[in-house]
């Protein structure tokens, strides 16, 4: 099974490192997220990613040449500058021919990613996506059993879910990624698969973290510098 990782971002939102770099390439650990995210990919027996670049994409490039990690097939491909989420999606179509995982490059958990296929699987539906409890900051989902029926503004609480990212799709995805390049995955393609009841989430109670701030970063490296790194299970 491939795993598609969206790593082209520019992540405005942690200028301090990522003028420098993709945010997926901001380290913790003295290692980049990147690596966190694939590492636990890895331990759930998927090796064959397809890295989706764009901004700063030969930083990527280059940590990999340099670099002998221990993944197995690895593709990198150039998704654009200023290619939306969906549109990065939609680029790599020819590279997928059955059921596989997809997530973001900025959000480290200790999710059960092998549960999660099994669940998707299960569901019969086009895509799964992983709700997990929110900070303050994040729109929720609303969900009905096993399906997301809608999504709102900034709620908080354990009550209530967000989209983690994490995916699991079937090739059909691509069908619903119609506006080219200016796709954004998280509106009219997840929001038109849920009007369908084709979209499932799977529930994840326990760490889920993103990196959207350099606050992120430094509350990850503690976590890392801890006894227990939350998402290390290797």
């Amino acid at each position: 099974m491939k795993c598609v990782i969206l790593a082209g971002g520019l992540g405005t939102r942690i200028t301090e490192e990522s003028y420098l770099k993709p945010k997926p390439m901001i380290e913790v650990g003295g290692k980049p997220i990147l690596w966190h995210i694939m590492k636990l990919y890895s331990i759930h027996g998927i090796n064959d990613f397809i890295i989706c670049c764009g901004y700063r994409g030969n930083v990527i490039r280059e940590y990999f040449k340099k670099n002998n990690l221990e993944f197995g097939n690895l593709k990198m491909i150039d998704t654009g500058e200023n290619t939306m989420t969906g549109g990065r999606l939609k680029r790599i179509e020819k590279e997928i021919s059955e059921t596989f995982c997809m997530t973001y490059g900025d959000g480290l958990s200790d999710i059960n990613i092998k549960k999660a296929v099994d669940f998707h699987i299960k569901s019969k539906t086009i895509g799964t996506l992983t709700a997990v409890h929110p900070p303050e900051r994040f729109g929720v989902l609303n969900l009905s059993g096993d399906y997301v029926k809608e999504f709102h503004e900034k709620l908080s609480g354990e009550s209530s879910w967000i989209n983690g990212g994490f995916f699991v799709f079937e090739p059909e995805i691509f069908r619903y990624l119609d506006e080219g390049d200016k796709t954004i995955l998280e509106k009219k393609p997840l929001e038109t698969l849920a009007m369908e009841n084709q979209l499932t989430a799977y529930r994840h109670n326990g760490f889920w973290h993103p990196m959207d701030t350099l606050r992120d970063k430094l509350n990850l490296e503690k976590l890392w510098n801890s006894e227990t790194p939350p998402w290390k299970n290797w």
